[in-house]
């Protein structure tokens, strides 16, 4: 019985897939009449928030309201600092959130929002510049604006084009066109947006240093030049990083010990493990890197080496060890 009436869900007679696939017609021609108002104007809106000394004010109401957040969270993140106000909290004290620097963008389908009007005048009052996304051409917004973008779509679909689908993603479109558009005039690069992307794999690859997941102190397996090979395995064995590193008295580093050469001296000696001076067994041929290091090119060595660890010095005092593992849990791998 639970299987059929799955199957007399899934198998509806109103054809979704055509449905879809007409909305998603509407609005690709819809986004190419997008290209009508890349114009003089489009470029004076790009000027204007370019040289704002302060920051983007986005606000709408509504479906609009959501594009708004939206373009003011892009704009942040590629360069343009920009933040949300809902206009009905504008009325009610948080207009003190814009400042005479500041440049504001409303977005707006019929471009009469009654939140969005009552503010206006305010701004006037305090010269503060007013730029206005809608999707009418005469309205009492684009009255007031200082500038604005006009964007005509064909049709909406469903109930009788009364619902905002189009016209909502065409203004998503256009605060990516106007974000991008200043991320290009600002000479924005990866690495600054790694700098506001610190939780994300491009900022952690490009951020994360060598000191940032290195062992320091207590964590780094080291012992004394003088020490035994039975001193070795404890400290391998406690550090769990499979590898020694072996210093003099001021932490000089003289060499490093690897749980593959304690099995290959187990393997070629009748080994009594309290008589053999790791002094003695310790390889010299060190691979060192600097706590500066990015962590992302300490892996391409380890990759190119054939390593899981790197000894971390400075002017060859050890000052930390970088394991495989850490990069693992960084999400650098």
């Amino acid at each position: 019985m639970y299987q059929q009436i799955i199957i007399g869900i899934i198998m509806s007679k109103i054809p979704f897939h055509v449905i879809a696939k007409k909305v998603l017609k509407t609005t690709y021609n819809g986004l190419l009449e997008l290209n009508k108002c890349i114009n003089d104007n489009f470029d004076n809106v790009c000027n204007l928030m370019l040289n704002c000394k302060g920051k983007i004010a986005v606000m709408g109401i509504g479906k609009s309201g959501h594009i708004a957040n939206k373009i003011a969270s892009t704009l942040s993140s590629t360069g343009t600092p920009a933040f949300f106000v809902h206009p009905t909290e504008a009325s009610h004290g948080d207009l003190g959130m814009i400042t005479n620097d500041d440049v504001v963008l409303a977005l707006s389908n019929s471009g009469e929002s009654h939140e969005i009007l009552t503010i206006i005048p305010v701004l006037k009052r305090q010269n503060i510049p007013l730029i206005c996304i809608t999707g009418c051409n005469i309205n009492n917004m684009s009255k007031a604006a200082d500038l604005h973008i006009f964007i005509k779509i064909p049709k909406e679909d469903g109930l009788l084009g009364l619902i905002p689908t189009t016209i909502s993603t065409a203004m998503l479109v256009m605060g990516d066109a106007i974000a991008i558009s200043l991320l290009k005039a600002r000479n924005f690069n990866i690495n600054n947006f790694a700098v506001f992307h610190p939780g994300g794999i491009i900022g952690r690859k490009l951020l994360l240093r060598v000191s940032d997941l290195m062992y320091t102190g207590s964590d780094i397996p080291v012992v004394d030049k003088d020490a035994n090979l039975s001193d070795v395995l404890i400290e391998i064995t406690s550090k769990k990083l499979g590898m020694v590193v072996i210093c003099d008295h001021n932490k000089q580093i003289e060499g490093i010990f690897t749980d593959g050469d304690l099995r290959r001296t187990f393997a070629i000696n009748n080994v009594n493990l309290k008589d053999i001076k790791i002094v003695d067994l310790m390889i010299t041929n060190i691979i060192k890197v600097t706590s500066n290091m990015l962590a992302t090119d300490a892996l391409i060595l380890m990759n190119q080496q054939h390593i899981t660890s790197l000894v971390v010095a400075k002017s060859n005092i050890l000052i930390g060890v970088l394991h495989l593992h850490k990069l693992l849990e960084a999400g650098i791998v």
